[in-house]
């Protein structure tokens, strides 16, 4: 059969412990996945960034309590089902893995790292995927990962530390070396750890924001980024669809948006701090509550996140790159014009078709199109026929000569 899909609706139980002296990382997930996708599969992909930056050693992996032959290639865990999975059929499985962070944040590192006080833990969670590359000649997010209705997330370590995660604490051991997290409708665990991090906190219509960091990271200034980011996109955008918000100090890199959480690295001038920050809070709605395949169509998040945080900030600019086709996976572009290309010429082109067809009706269709998608998966021509169906003008007439593989 040969035959795998993103369509399955998978919960994850976790249970892994950290040395925080070593790095080194060991736990399971056990997911209870099933298939959806209304045909026959007999395999699934996992991916975890612990494959090309942690080491990542395999143990035994079960698929309903039988040993399979799992195997890794690249950034994905194959897992043979030893048998077909039929539409509407579930499985459970358990993957035990055991990785090493990083000691450095150049390149990728930074993803999978313990640095500078703090611990980076990103795209760890073996989770639903299919295989895609992880190498790339930028910095696009080689990811695709649909959101799973729960997740539960048990994290012991040697020595206390201060966790910033997705989802919320629901327990924590009296020593303070076990802690327990859970989430909802989330397509991602992301963490960081630190012994030494505090925490300020505001609340805006109800969504309390928490930003964790180090004694130089500039929380005062990060939080009121937040509060004004959190503010002017739920007028745009709608409600942000979680409970909380988690900004944290990351062990460095780049900005990096997870559900739930945003990474900011230490050090970012401060010029930049505000667009950074509310650039990664608008990937809450553009990636959390709608997800795309980030690898392959980046467009999608990107550029509407991009548009999104520079209409909050009135800093819309022109891109310093020549014209070029939007439709293309993150591996198409080179570092030094992905970001104008994919950020500034597409938030650009969404951001003039708001300008004609006005900010009421624009808002309103953005809206419409994050209801209607809401914790599911999308594609670039999924948001361009939302804003061009809300309009009289034609609008995919003009898109053509940027996106020729869509029209």
């Amino acid at each position: 059969m040969n035959r795998t899909t993103l369509q399955v609706r998978a919960t994850y139980s976790v249970g892994a412990s950290l040395a925080w002296g070593t790095g080194r990382l060991a736990g399971h997930v056990t997911i209870s996945a099933t298939n959806q996708s209304g045909a026959d599969i007999d395999r699934l992909e996992l991916n975890t960034v612990m494959a090309p930056l942690g080491g990542l050693r395999l143990g035994t992996t079960t698929v309903d309590g039988r040993t399979v032959a799992a195997k890794v290639s690249d950034q994905t865990i194959l897992v043979p089902l030893g048998g077909v999975l039929p539409a509407g059929a579930a499985v459970t499985v358990v993957v035990r893995f055991a990785a090493t962070l990083r000691t450095a944040t150049g390149g990728s590192a930074w993803l999978f790292a313990r640095a500078n006080g703090i611990a980076d833990l990103y795209r760890w969670v073996p989770w639903i995927s299919r295989a895609t590359p992880f190498a790339r000649p930028n910095y696009g997010d080689p990811f695709v990962t649909p959101s799973s209705p729960a997740v539960h997330v048990v994290l012991r370590s040697d020595v206390p530390l201060r966790w910033a995660t997705t989802g919320t604490r629901t327990a924590l051991s009296a020593d303070g070396l076990t802690a327990t997290f859970d989430a909802a409708n989330v397509r991602d665990f992301i963490a960081t750890a630190s012994r030494d991090t505090a925490t300020r906190h505001a609340t805006v219509n109800g969504t309390v924001i928490r930003v964790v960091g180090r004694g130089s990271f500039p929380a005062s200034s990060v939080l009121s980024a937040a509060v004004n980011a959190v503010t002017k996109l739920e007028a745009r955008l709608g409600p942000y669809p979680y409970s909380v918000l988690t900004i944290a100090e990351s062990a460095g890199g780049y900005g990096m948006e997870g559900p739930m959480t945003v990474w900011i690295p230490p050090n970012v001038a401060a010029s930049n701090l505000r667009y950074l920050v509310t650039h990664e809070i608008a990937h809450q709605w553009f990636y959390g509550l709608v997800g795309n395949d980030q690898a392959r169509e980046p467009f999608a998040d990107e550029a509407m996140t991009d548009m999104a945080a520079r209409n909050v900030l009135g800093m819309r600019r022109s891109s310093g790159c020549s014209a070029a086709r939007l439709d293309r996976a993150i591996y198409q572009y080179g570092s030094a014009c992905y970001y104008e290309i994919i950020y500034i010429q597409g938030g650009n082109l969404i951001d003039d078709a708001r300008r004609a067809m006005g900010s009421g009706p624009f808002w309103a269709a953005i809206r419409g199109y994050i209801e209607a998608h809401r914790f599911g998966l999308v594609h670039t021509r999924t948001l361009l026929d939302a804003i061009d169906a809300a309009s009289p003008i034609v609008f995919a007439a003009r898109w053509q000569s940027r996106f020729p593989s869509l029209y």
